[in-house]
């Protein structure tokens, strides 16, 4: 396993070991031990899956406090951008976007550090999207941002006529609005 700095301090590419042959391939797509070694120190508590089509939208996203939760994100099917926020006041990088194509092919791994708002968008036609997470979803922490915030500047990767968002995430706060609680 390959651990790659974004430039945003504890948000890290997982790069996993993948063997493969005329039968197919095979990775650990989690192993504890080698989590650890990275520096991924809380267990995971829930993993989250979903399925999207080309041009979905989907953040960016985050819990408040104790409910906030550190998420590893990855594709089984398709592709994404996807993309995380540093929200920790006094971070260097606070207010800084990261973002990085994940897809069923090239098995990347994104661990997304409590602090973080998250999201995504779809690039191909479907995509199913999984996560593990430390913490379990609380309704009355959940927090968003709207995901095309011009402060924040960005690109989905999509033309603006392609984007499919719920309500909710076109109706979040600007980056300037939103409710955050973090500290660096």
């Amino acid at each position: 396993m390959k651990i790659i700095e974004t430039g945003l301090p504890g948000l890290v590419v997982i790069e996993p070991r993948v063997f493969e042959d005329d039968r197919g391939y095979f990775f650990e797509s989690y192993q504890r031990d080698r989590y650890l070694e990275a520096g991924i120190v809380k267990p995971f508590i829930q993993d989250n899956e979903s399925r999207s089509v080309k041009g979905v939208v989907r953040g960016l996203h985050y819990q408040l406090g104790e409910a906030s939760q550190a998420k590893l994100v990855r594709v089984v099917q398709g592709c994404v951008y996807d993309v995380a926020v540093d929200l920790r006041q006094g971070s260097p990088t606070f207010g800084k976007w990261f973002g990085l194509k994940i897809d069923e092919n090239n098995k990347k791994q994104l661990y997304v550090p409590r602090g973080f708002a998250h999201g995504f968008s779809v690039l191909s036609e479907t995509a199913i999207f999984t996560y593990k997470c430390d913490n379990v979803y609380n309704r009355d922490a959940e927090r968003s941002i709207n995901p095309f915030d011009e402060k924040l500047g960005i690109n989905w990767q999509l033309g603006t006529e392609e984007c499919i968002v719920s309500e909710k995430d076109t109706k979040a706060p600007s980056f300037d609005s939103a409710q955050i609680n973090f500290v660096f």
